[in-house]
This record gives structure tokens, C-alpha cells and sequence, in this order.
């Protein structure tokens, strides 16, 4: 039997599956950091990030990686990742939060990640993303 991630009977464990695995997830976090530094339209969400990305982009893939269900590399790092606590020194409002939404919901895209699973990703990384606000607007 084919696996069909809409097919709830053949459908990966995790999302980390879905997605593709360790390479698809580093695809993923560099295209959503390749969108930031290249579209205007994320030019307040790249502000919050250091000059270079290397640091940024390592910590998302290993975050995404355990959150999706994969590998826990950024726990084995630097434990819980107590991401509101980790994201409070970063002004976060409305309009940082929707442009992370904007800039991942465009690498994933573009990468053609499996509908199904963009829906369900967008609803997942919508809650994380309100929760990181601390400023309004």
C-alpha cells in the first residue's frame, strides 16, 4: 500500500514525516530564511533577526525538527525551549507575528509541501506564533 498522508489510514506518524524527514525540514527553515533576508514585505520581521542567519536558521531546523515530531536536537542543545521566555527580549506584535506566518506559509509553497499538511501546519504555527507576542499591534 502507497502511504497518503490525507488517508488517515496510511498517513505518517508525525509531521516530521510528512514533511520529508531531516532534509525537507532544513529545505523548509532555509527557504523561509532565504524569503525573509530577499522580500521586503518580512523587512520588519528580518529587524528582530542578528546580521547574518546561520545561528537563526540552525535553531529553527532544530527546533522544527523535535516540534514536528523528528529528532529532539534542539532539546539535546539547550533543553526546554521555553520559547516565550526565549522570545521576550524581541519586540512581537500583530505585525511580526503575521509576517512569520506570511514568510513560512510562502516556503512551504514553494517547497509543495503537501496540502493537507500546510492546513494543518498553518493552524499549529498560527497558535505558537500568537503565543510569542508581547507587544501590541
Amino acid at each position: 500500500m502507497t502511504p497518503n498522508p490525507t488517508d488517515p489510514a496510511t498517513q505518517p506518524d508525525t509531521a516530521y514525516e510528512w514533511v520529508g524527514g531531516e532534509a525537507a525540514v532544513r529545505a523548509l527553515v532555509d527557504r523561509f530564511y532565504d524569503l525573509m533576508d530577499l522580500e521586503p514585505a518580512y523587512a520588519e520581521l528580518r529587524a528582530l533577526h542578528p546580521t547574518t542567519l546561520e545561528g537563526s536558521r540552525d535553531k529553527l531546523f532544530w527546533f522544527l525538527c523535535g516540534w514536528l515530531g523528528g529528532p529532539q536536537h534542539y532539546v539535546e542543545r539547550f533543553g526546554h525551549p521555553r520559547l516565550r521566555a526565549r522570545h521576550l527580549p524581541f519586540p512581537i506584535g500583530i505585525r511580526e507575528r503575521d509576517q512569520w506566518l506570511a514568510c513560512m506559509d510562502q516556503a512551504m509553497q514553494e517547497l509543495q509541501l503537501d496540502p493537507a499538511l500546510v492546513h494543518r501546519l498553518r493552524e499549529a504555527f498560527f497558535n505558537t506564533a500568537d503565543w510569542m507576542r508581547n507587544k501590541g499591534g
